[in-house]
């Protein structure tokens, strides 16, 4: 088991980090001092009608997207891209998480989104 103390935006944490053998994960104790986590902000309402997938692809960091490759009703496989999302000026493939079938893509082409934003569903 190794300590350490990591500061994130101006914050400490003193963190304790187990390697993980295999067996059932112990329960971790409880934070020395962490601060007040800030209000989310509320998301926007999905941009496109049709039921909601059981699994939820969020972006990953804030950006524009560039692309739709995928359509609603199409079967994917874990990996295949569903979208391209422009970050920092880089392109970044939106890949499924899992095997299934598109059950909603909520953005369009030209849409600005934020991190933890749901951009599309699986089923």
């Amino acid at each position: 088991m190794k300590s350490y103390t990591i500061t994130v935006n101006g914050n400490v944490y003193d963190v304790t980090v187990e390697e993980n053998t295999g067996a059932a994960p112990k329960a971790a104790p409880a934070p020395k001092a962490a601060p007040a986590p800030k209000a989310p902000k509320a998301a926007p309402a999905p941009k496109a009608a049709g039921a909601q997938g059981s699994v939820a692809v969020t972006a990953p960091m804030p950006g524009k997207i560039l692309g739709v490759k995928a359509s609603v009703g199409q079967a994917v496989k874990r990996g295949e891209v569903l979208l391209i999302l422009e970050a920092m000026k880089m392109e970044n493939d939106i890949v499924a998480p899992e095997d299934g079938t598109v059950a909603s893509i909520n953005v369009s082409v030209g849409d600005s989104v934020e991190a933890g934003e749901t951009i599309a569903t699986l089923n």
